[in-house]
């Protein structure tokens, strides 16, 4: 069987290396599509052994990716954007899935990388070179509808999931957001779909949550309601297998929404919502933790301590949820706990400033002078690389407590 790596590229040229190194060994031919570049992208790709073809760009993110099926030629195809790479561990996974005469679709889960609450998803990038598949959508490009039709069609077909991490995205980082200014061209392209589909509940979850991220939480909280609303009335008596992911992501968006509007019940109850759809576990993380720091902050200290544990279960090198967890031994009295817990969200993130900051603080409570002074300064010295003003502050507090020198 032979795969094909195949992509829409831009202005890539600082992250297309490292996207194209970590696939050319795996797949037989790499086409890409430059929809206009400026920079060294179409060269760099050339020079790396890719196929490189040109697109006129037309704000349509499907009708891109559309064109650049046409020059695939494997059996099996791999979708990529310059900003992700492919993990070495789920390359065994994808040679054995290849050979199954059974799918037609395989979700890789992708992890975004540096995120905190919500740091997985299930995205639908390996698929067969068959006839009737095609993106669908002009932002957020899927593949999804049109597989849904031919399973009707041709119901011998199976769509499955490679376990463990597949893809790594760097690409929702705040500097990357900026930079290519991600929220606007997201958010105009979105709300031109909209306008002619005002039902759908896919476009009514991404589009809601973007709303309430960059804070038009009206809006947002109407579009989600909407989304909702279509999706349980399409679903009423039997719930179409690919719609369970589409309902959890808008109870999830939901929870966030009313989090920001200080409606502690209502975020709770989408949360809660949310983590019982029988979906892939580890895109429960975002949900299982949220609602732990609800529980903690209305008061329900064991009902956010098994909601961080729950999380833990599914993820061990959850970072945030090690953390949370320690919080929660700390307000317990629990030191030995919770300094183990914040050992652990270190070793998952060693850049977390936070956690290296409560572990000086449970340090200090034990008697450990030593051992929390250099917790502390392997805070402040994080807080300082990420231009903190928690550095000073917590500086002079130290200061002020006898533990540094002026």
């Amino acid at each position: 069987m032979k795969l094909s790596l195949c992509m829409i590229v831009k202005n890539e040229a600082a992250t297309l290396p490292k996207c194209l190194d970590s696939v050319k060994a795996v797949v037989d031919e790499m086409i890409i599509l430059d929809t206009g570049s400026s920079d060294r992208t179409p060269n760099i790709a050339q020079e790396m052994g890719a196929k490189v073809y040109h697109f006129q760009w037309c704000d349509d993110f499907s009708a891109a990716r559309n064109a650049a099926l046409k020059y695939v030629t494997g059996d099996w195809i791999l979708v990529l954007d310059a900003d992700e790479t492919l993990t070495p561990n789920i390359v065994p996974q994808i040679r054995d899935v290849m050979e199954n005469e059974e799918y037609l679709l395989v979700n890789l889960v992708r992890q975004e990388v540096g995120a905190e609450q919500s740091p997985y998803s299930l995205v639908s990038r390996l698929f067969r070179n068959h006839p009737q598949i095609h993106f669908q959508r002009p932002y957020h490009a899927l593949v999804d509808d049109s597989v849904s039709v031919i399973l009707r069609q041709e119901p011998h077909w199976q769509i499955g999931y490679l376990q463990g991490v597949g893809i790594l995205h760097k690409g929702y980082q705040k500097a990357a957001i900026a930079e290519n200014n991600k929220y606007f061209k997201a958010q105009t392209t979105m709300e031109a779909f909209l306008a002619n589909h005002p039902d759908d509940p896919y476009v009514c979850s991404k589009l809601g949550a973007l709303y309430v991220q960059t804070s038009k939480l009206t809006s947002g909280l109407k579009l989600l309601k909407n989304g909702l609303e279509k999706a349980t009335s399409v679903n009423q008596g039997v719930t179409p297998v690919e719609n369970y992911e589409i309902l959890y992501e808008l109870h999830y968006h939901l929870g966030i929404a009313y989090s920001h509007l200080q409606d502690t019940a209502q975020a709770i109850d989408h949360y809660q919502a949310a983590i019982k759809f029988p979906i892939y576990p580890i895109l429960k993380l975002g949900s299982y933790n949220n609602l732990g720091n609800l529980l903690k902050a209305s008061g329900d200290i064991n009902g956010a301590k098994i909601a961080y544990e729950t999380a833990l279960k599914i993820d061990p090198s959850f970072a945030v949820g090690h953390y949370n967890l320690g919080m929660i031994f700390k307000t317990l009295g629990l030191f030995t706990d919770a300094i183990a817990s914040y050992q652990k969200a270190i070793k998952c993130n060693p850049n977390y400033a936070q956690a290296y900051q409560n572990l000086g603080v449970v340090q200090l409570k034990v008697g450990n002078v030593s051992g929390s002074l250099t917790a502390f300064q392997n805070a402040i010295l994080l807080y300082q690389q990420q231009q903190s003003p928690e550095a000073e502050r917590l500086r002079q507090g130290l200061q002020e407590m006898g533990l540094l020198k002026s």
